[in-house]
């Protein structure tokens, strides 16, 4: 337990934040999974642009690594060429 003032906030505001950053993740990992999912290849072109944009914010505040959201962004195009 944090026996100090300064401590104690420190806890409530990493709380904070994992729990933000927890949510935000859970729902970008969930868009790019209802994309894999789909075989709609005009449906997945669609949602393509909104789950990038998620993944680039998630990159820009620090959740993910930026290499991490260059490879996802990488994988869903792939699976989208592929598609027909």
């Amino acid at each position: 337990m944090a026996n100090h003032a300064s401590a104690e906030k420190r806890y409530r505001q990493s709380e904070r934040r994992r729990l933000h950053n927890k949510y935000y993740a859970k729902t970008t990992r969930n868009a790019i999974r209802a994309i894999r999912n789909t075989s709609d290849k005009a449906a997945a072109e669609a949602n393509a642009p909104k789950v990038y944009a998620m993944i680039d914010k998630l990159a820009k505040i620090g959740v993910i690594h930026k290499n991490k959201a260059a490879n996802l962004k990488s994988g869903i195009a792939v699976y989208i060429n592929k598609l027909s």
